[in-house]
């Protein structure tokens, strides 16, 4: 990260706070109103005052950085490392087994479409390839309590589930523009992994105002939408904590303002256009779908996201990323299972 802070040496002023404000363009704020159903459209009063609480927690320094799981450390390493090969993510994964378990369970799932049982980590390896096992690896280490917040299990698991999706996505979107599948999927799995961290502080936030004014509940709806105005800064110092890639970085600092990102600006463009379908995937599945009328909208809303042609995507290649979306969607479920 202090690397990465020479690239930018903007961010780097008032000891991290610069990062912890960034604006933060969201193109979710053109998301069809009829397809929406989304809480973090949430009134200007409550946002506003939880936004100010938020930001105060913040300034005070009361945001915890989450250690990166030794394994997943592990296992980040070993997605990142060119000479990576089977043995040594074998070796790995043997070492916890639990998560060699959740391995196989999730190689084993209608999402990958084994011929035949997957019975050991050397199978996987062979039948869906190391690349894929080192994400399903890398995820399924994540996914086991490093992000920990009671009463917010919903909020949580709907982070989760879009970090799933956009990863997935980046993917996809790196093989139309022939650029490394494996970094994509970093980059937008852990674009947003600010947000998870940062939900804590804002629902201390929340409990302390709604506990002052004697009504409970009535700020739940601000809470996404104040994850979304400060999750970049907080994002970053994960970044730096855990040592993630600059590519990595750059998605999680510049991906919904990828012009402003002075290098790996596909990086930033992949990982904000797979935000968006991901957007889309969980909205339409916290609202079952929606009629004809609102998946028009929300297809045309994809259509027309600047950094569609910005990355220089034709509609013949967008129309197969929306093919994609039961894929991604079964891929996510079997992550979450």
């Amino acid at each position: 990260m202090r690397g990465f802070l020479k690239l930018y040496p903007a961010l780097s002023e008032s000891k991290g706070c610069v990062l912890s404000f960034m604006p933060r363009p969201s193109h979710t704020s053109s998301y069809p109103a009829e397809a929406s159903g989304d809480p973090s459209l949430a009134g200007a009063a409550a946002l506003e005052t939880l936004g100010a609480a938020v930001r105060q927690r913040i300034e005070a320094g009361e945001v915890d950085v989450p250690l990166l799981p030794q394994v997943a450390s592990q296992v980040l390493s070993l997605a990142i490392d060119p000479k990576a090969d089977a043995a040594r993510l074998s070796a790995l994964i043997h070492k916890d087994p639990s998560l060699a378990g959740r391995v196989l369970q999730i190689a084993n799932s209608p999402a990958y479409m084994p011929k035949m049982p997957i019975v050991s980590l050397q199978q996987a390896v062979a039948r869906l390839g190391l690349d894929t096992v080192v994400e399903i690896a890398f995820v399924a280490s994540l996914d086991g309590g490093t992000f920990e917040v009671p009463g917010y299990e919903d909020e949580l698991e709907n982070l989760w589930r879009h970090a799933i999706a956009s990863g997935a996505f980046a993917k996809e979107i790196a093989r139309i523009k022939r650029v490394n599948v494996e970094s994509a999927f970093l980059c937008g799995l852990l674009h947003a992994v600010g947000k998870p961290a940062l939900l804590q502080v804002v629902a201390d936030a929340e409990a302390e105002l709604e506990r002052r004014s004697g009504c409970a509940g009535t700020l739940r709806g601000a809470v996404l939408a104040v994850l979304d105005q400060f999750h970049v800064g907080i994002g970053a110092k994960i970044a730096e904590a855990w040592r993630l890639p600059v590519q990595v970085t750059t998605a999680i600092v510049f991906h919904a303002d990828y012009a402003a990102a002075p290098s790996c600006k596909v990086d930033a463009m992949i990982a904000g256009l797979a935000d968006a379908f991901a957007t889309d995937l969980v909205r339409s599945r916290a609202r079952g779908g929606g009629g004809a009328a609102e998946a028009t909208a929300r297809e045309a809303w994809l259509r027309q996201l600047p950094v569609v042609a910005d990355l220089n995507i034709y509609p013949s290649e967008l129309d197969g990323l929306l093919a994609k979306r039961a894929s991604v969607s079964q891929i996510v479920e079997s992550m979450m299972a």
